[in-house]
């Protein structure tokens, strides 16, 4: 009976220390669940705090990345290039032959069948020009517009890059994301823009705002500020009233510039083939100016009539004897000249020493013949001394006004005598024809007696 008793307080205290031990374990597992619940709130608080940290940055970065603090990418010089399976149309120009002339003493004769004076050259038609690095072909010309980041096609349109746009000055520019200038790219992809700017009809860049309307043939270029749109201009002060008006280059002569360079012609006047001017009806070819009637040509400014051409000629005053005339005060010298100041003077090479003036291309004059015109004694390929007398070089000899080694002087004379002959005149008027007289004229001139 003790031993059953005993074994029953031992069950007994057994079951209480297993039910004491199970609600431990219970009580320390609600802990750890409590705990975990805990934990889990934090991790999701510091979660939220982070997301709200990022969007924040975001927000901030959105408001502070413009592409006004740093240069929009450009890619230099927009590209005209031959395009495979276009072959564009040459045109034929004729253009005087004297632009052509490079020495003093050689004359151009051109090759036009119709006027020997003129000489005809394949060019681009308009709306082309010359390819820089293939000059046998035409690729299309955009002018001013298109300078870069696009291609220019045929007809003067331009086809920009992609992320490029063609903006209110024909000008390709960069758009958002790449860009957005006078504004800021958020990172939607759109653009904001400055104080003064507006977005265009497409929303893609940028324009300035003008708080006045600008007025006809205007274009608003900067915030606030209207000018004349491109082929237009304001007149003189008494006639500003007027506003921008169409300019025509050149005058639109007998009638009024209705448009950029497109005239509209008087009453009994009209336009030739190829022009512009509105001129009358005549037998000259008057390029660069109009015809008055059938037989006066009136120039433009900075033109001259030539009677060889029957054209107008660009006109370079006085400063031009020793070259070309190629642009309206433009000159170009001859080989052997150099431009000083507003002359083209010859260049010797050797000098002429401390008592010559080099007149012609290594041509000294050596002394001052008095006289109506007073001229030099010619000293080519020598220089001067004192006395004014032409001083050659060791090993040459002069003859008659030149310095030449002593075996070419038989060669020289027989194969050149009309320059001989014109030598020996030019000594002789020079030093003694001037003296005798026949009539009234130069002897040599009544007869060549010395050849």
């Amino acid at each position: 009976m003790a031993t059953l008793l005993q074994k029953l307080v031992i069950l007994v205290t057994l079951l209480l220390m297993a039910i004491c031990l199970h609600a431990f374990e219970l009580q320390l597992h609600e802990q750890q669940l409590r705990q975990q619940t805990l934990d889990e709130q934090l991790r999701l608080q510091h979660q939220q705090q982070l997301l709200q940290q990022q969007r924040e940055q975001q927000l901030q970065l959105r408001h502070s990345s413009t592409t006004s603090t740093r240069k929009p990418f450009v890619i230099p010089q927009g590209l005209s290039l031959p395009q495979r399976g276009i072959n564009p149309p040459k045109c034929f120009r004729e253009v005087p032959a004297v632009f052509f002339q490079y020495d003093k003493d050689v004359k151009i004769v051109g090759n036009s069948t119709v006027n020997q004076n003129f000489n005809v050259l394949e060019v681009c038609c308009k709306g082309w020009r010359r390819y820089e690095y293939d000059w046998s072909r035409c690729v299309p010309d955009c002018g001013e517009h298109c300078q870069e980041n696009g291609f220019c096609l045929p007809g003067g349109r331009c086809q920009c890059f992609e992320d490029f746009v063609l903006n209110y000055r024909n000008n390709c520019v960069p758009t958002c994301p790449l860009g957005c200038p006078h504004g800021k790219c958020y990172l939607n992809g759109t653009c904001h823009c400055d104080k003064g700017y507006e977005l265009d009809g497409s929303h893609r860049f940028c324009q300035p705002q003008c708080n006045s309307t600008c007025g006809h043939n205007e274009i608003c270029i900067e915030p606030g500020k209207c000018v004349c749109a491109e082929g237009y201009a304001r007149g003189l002060r008494e006639s500003d009233a007027l506003g921008c008006q169409p300019v025509c280059i050149p005058d639109c002569g007998y009638g009024h510039c209705v448009a950029p360079n497109q005239c509209e012609c008087f009453p009994m006047y009209s336009k030739r083939e190829g022009r512009s001017s509105c001129e009358s009806n005549c037998y000259l070819r008057c390029e660069n100016g109009f015809c008055a009637n059938r037989t006066t040509c009136v120039c433009q400014n900075g033109y001259r009539y030539d009677l060889n051409t029957t054209s107008c000629l660009p006109d370079c005053g006085d400063d031009c004897e020793n070259g070309v005339c190629i642009s309206p005060g433009n000159c170009r010298c001859f080989n052997g000249y150099v431009r000083n100041r507003q002359r083209c003077e010859a260049v010797c090479d050797r000098g002429c020493g401390f008592y010559g003036r080099c007149i012609a291309p290594n041509v000294c004059g050596c002394a001052v013949v008095p006289g109506p015109l007073s001229s030099y004694q010619r000293c080519e390929n020598g220089d001067c001394n004192a006395e004014g007398h032409c001083r050659c070089l060791v090993g040459k000899t002069r003859f008659i006004d030149m310095c030449m080694s002593p075996d070419t002087v038989t060669t020289y004379a027989a194969m050149n005598p009309p320059r001989v002959n014109a030598s020996l005149m030019h000594e002789f008027d020079l030093l003694l024809g001037k003296h005798f007289r026949l009539g009234g004229v130069h002897m040599h001139d009544s007869a060549m007696w010395w050849v």
